[in-house]
């Protein structure tokens, strides 16, 4: 794939996410204008998350990152049944091993439940509610991940556009429970919230069927058919089972402070759910974008024995990353309250809510350009079949935002004024004392932020040693270039949140209105200073 297309490839990929995050921000508004940062919303955070996260182990993870550089070796190699035998082989598979998986956690839903969120007291309705609805929505993980298989297919033929589309089928669904679904249900005898739960499962159907239609037109439309033995199907297992780990590290780091934020002061689950919504715009539009489409690139250059095609597409993809990521990052930062208050501070989300979920996107912001750097550095091992060297890294880094979560939490109780007289008022209890202390949950997003730097930095570290990426001329200017501009961004943002104070006290169209100032503003003077500098749309087209 040419530097063009490459570019073309995701700016496609990356208006189609467009589309969806907007919808994935009504439904986000929904939700906090709903049911706020209730318990029943916490309990449903918890039972979507958990398929969420197998969800993002197929979707964007492991089965993603194993089945497409086989895919690519069987589609160059140019046999067209070869290619359809694998893919009604890995289908088959595939499905085989969801339904046993499905089964086994729809059954045993309440114990799953007891190590996802420890914190949700034992027998309490918010336990019995997260429960119910876990097993409504973990069958979403069959659908999706076979989704996931027609998705990488597609991609593989740089067909972008249908994948990145079908999200937002979920969002559509999901606001139309909110809506429509969840006022009837007290009619039925269920809790309001539980409509939420529905909606995943009739999400995940949705976008497995909206892609069918394509894969049948290009006579790759999957048969189910047991493996028995194909070496295809081999050598995917092969190279999936330790990307299961090393390919969602940050889903994994997201998952444990979902357990954590469990034990603290209530709401602090959906806080962070609020404030992780509004990271997934950059990361869902671009970080992914250039993930899925470097690496059936990467992929093709590495069975087409081309190094130097394979180090200029990384050199590329890095230098978007960054392109994008340090302005974001200290957007985001700044605009963190005016955002949240904007966009969810209606209704049930209250002014507290809107501080509270602030603090943890601001904390967890930070590490928005390594996030988007480990979307390109994992997809070069697993391009070249490697699928080591990034589990490695996941290691440290799951086990290192552990550590930091522990030691973060550790200071404030012992070495605050605020969580000294916690301990006291509660005769030395921790955990009794984090519960009473509003604000902690943003230091779990802090451990996220470190410890996605530390994976970033780890896998750099890996590749530069493999010696497979050589730097392209010009990195000192470029970084001179972006660091330049994004000060000039941070100037202009400063100063138009310095005139502008009390978004919580404003009608929604007086938010609106600022915070579309705001945000053109800076993007204006971003961008300006970017063309001032000599950087131009040809710039950006790779190698």
């Amino acid at each position: 794939m040419s530097g063009n297309r490459l570019l073309r490839s995701t700016a496609v990929f990356s208006s189609m996410t467009f589309l969806s995050r907007v919808f994935g921000l009504v439904r986000d508004q929904v939700y906090a204008a709903v049911f706020g940062a209730s318990p029943a919303m916490e309990a449903f955070v918890v039972a979507f998350r958990i398929p969420n996260f197998m969800r993002r182990l197929s979707a964007e993870g492991s089965f993603s990152m194993a089945f497409v550089p086989v895919l690519a070796e069987y589609k160059a190699n140019g046999d067209r049944a070869a290619v359809k035998d694998l893919i009604d082989r890995v289908t088959g598979t595939l499905t085989a091993a969801l339904l046993v998986l499905t089964g086994v956690a729809v059954l045993a839903a309440p114990w799953v439940m007891r190590v996802f969120a420890p914190g949700f007291e034992l027998g309490s309705e918010q336990s019995r509610l997260a429960t119910e609805m876990l097993r409504i929505t973990f069958p979403y993980v069959l659908f999706i991940s076979l989704a996931s298989l027609a998705g990488g297919i597609l991609n593989t033929y740089e067909r972008f556009a249908i994948p990145a589309l079908s999200p937002v089928l979920l969002n559509v669904a999901m606001i139309a429970a909110a809506l429509g679904l969840a006022p009837q249900m007290p009619r039925w005898g269920f809790e309001p919230v539980v409509a939420l739960a529905w909606g995943v499962f009739a999400a995940g159907i949705l976008q497995l069927v909206f892609q069918l239609p394509t894969l049948a037109r290009m006579g790759l439309l999957p048969r189910p058919r047991l493996p028995t033995g194909h070496p295809g199907v081999r050598k995917i297992m092969r190279l999936m089972v330790p990307t299961l780990f090393g390919s969602s590290v940050a889903q994994f780091n997201l998952l444990f402070n979902t357990m954590a934020a469990s034990m603290l002061f209530s709401g602090s689950v959906a806080w962070l759910y609020y404030s992780d919504r509004l990271l997934e715009f950059p990361l869902g539009m671009f970080g992914v974008a250039i993930g899925t489409v470097i690496l059936p690139h990467l992929s093709s250059r590495h069975a087409a024995s081309d190094p130097d095609g394979f180090s200029k597409g990384l050199d590329w993809g890095f230098r978007l990353c960054l392109l994008i990521g340090l302005p974001a990052c200290l957007g985001l930062i700044l605009c963190a309250e005016p955002l949240i208050a904007s966009l969810f501070g209606y209704r049930n989300f209250s002014a507290f809510d809107s501080r509270m979920s602030a603090l943890s996107l601001m904390a967890q912001s930070t590490a928005v350009p390594a996030f988007l750097l480990v979307k390109v550095l994992a997809p070069a091992f697993y391009a070249r079949q490697d699928t080591r060297t990034p589990v490695k890294a996941a290691v440290v880094s799951v086990l290192a935002n552990a550590i930091f979560t522990v030691l973060l939490i550790a200071a404030v109780l012992w070495c605050t004024q605020a969580g000294q007289a916690a301990l006291a008022a509660n005769g030395g209890d921790a955990w009794t004392a984090l519960k009473q202390l509003p604000g902690t949950h943003a230091l779990l997003a802090l451990a996220i932020a470190l410890a996605g730097w530390l994976n970033a930095l780890q896998l750099g570290w890996y590749l530069r040693r493999a010696g497979v990426f050589k730097r392209q001329p010009g990195w000192r200017r470029f970084l001179r270039q972006i660091s330049v501009a994004s000060l000039g961004m941070v100037l202009v943002v400063g100063a138009l949140l310095w005139t502008w104070d009390g978004w919580m006290s404003w009608p929604w169209w007086e938010r609106v209105s600022k915070l579309a100032v705001v945000v053109a503003g800076g993007g204006a003077a971003y961008a300006g200073l970017l063309w001032l500098q000599g950087i131009r749309p040809r710039d950006l087209r790779g190698h």
